[in-house]
């Protein structure tokens, strides 16, 4: 029997996925703590102090010389965004582990829409992040244009669906919850310090030319410049496409991978 589904079927499904991801972060205070200690932590302490030890020349998109703590806060909005997706996509593994994921994905509603409507809210959620971050970096000296407050939302929107599609991507082939937060740790870390959430990459190629290739591959620093740049009103087109590219491959790679037919169960039950 063929399900005929409706826009409004459709509407009542996202509303309830983002609304069950709502509620989710707002009884975990927790959490929303935790987004912002990591890089209030970066801005008020690392940064002051490597101040003095880091200079900067004029790096595009800035027009002059700028304080550190000004040239890190884009790469501390995505760390946010980075670290929201793998909390996110954790929740996954823990409803897989309870059945609650079977029971979304047996609905009619193709896997493609449930899974990005998960994804969406999540983007939701570390947007409420990023700018309460903001918010208070504007009293460490952080003040981007005015302007520059409204243009970074369609790059916190693309970056952030990047970020959490890897995260579900990831999630897909882990097994055991305990399992998860080490493939975090192997994930997050080396693609924010390997990236230019830290350093610009002139900086790199200085003291390694074998890193700032690997910098100027990772999708993470992608993420920040675009980030950047549109902080800052401007766009950049390179930064984009690997971003909009990456989503795209990490999408459809959990589309996949969550399919019973074809990704990780497919494989669990041939080895049953």
């Amino acid at each position: 029997m063929s399900h005929i589904l409706t826009p409004r079927m459709w509407l009542t499904a996202f509303l309830g996925i983002t609304r069950r991801e709502t509620l989710r972060f707002v009884n975990q205070r927790g959490r929303f703590l935790a987004a912002l200690v990591r890089p209030l932590v970066w801005l008020f302490i690392f940064a002051a102090g490597f101040r003095a030890v880091l200079g900067l020349s004029i790096t595009p998109p800035y027009q002059t010389y700028v304080l550190y703590e000004v040239y890190v806060t884009p790469g501390l909005i995505a760390m946010i965004q980075l670290f929201n997706g793998m909390q996110s996509s954790l929740t996954m593994v823990y409803d897989r582990e309870t059945g609650a994921m079977r029971t979304l994905l047996v609905s009619p509603f193709p896997r493609w829409f449930l899974l990005g409507s998960k994804l969406v809210a999540g983007v939701i959620v570390s947007i409420i992040q990023v700018y309460t971050f903001l918010a208070i970096a504007w009293f460490w000296d952080v003040e981007p244009p005015l302007m520059g407050y409204v243009t970074v939302l369609p790059a916190l929107i693309l970056s952030g669906l990047m970020l959490g599609a890897m995260g579900l991507f990831l999630s897909s082939a882990i097994r055991q919850l305990e399992n998860f937060a080490g493939v975090m740790n192997f994930v997050i870390f080396p693609m924010f310090f390997a990236s230019t959430a830290l350093y610009p990459l002139w900086r790199m190629r200085e003291s390694s030319t074998l890193l700032h290739d690997i910098c100027a591959i990772n999708p993470f620093t992608h993420a920040v410049e675009l980030i950047r740049f549109a902080l800052y009103e401007q766009f950049d087109l390179l930064s984009f496409s690997v971003v909009l590219g990456c989503l795209i491959l990490f999408f459809a790679g959990a589309v996949f991978m969550y399919d019973p037919a074809k990704g990780l169960w497919a494989r669990r039950k041939g080895g049953a």
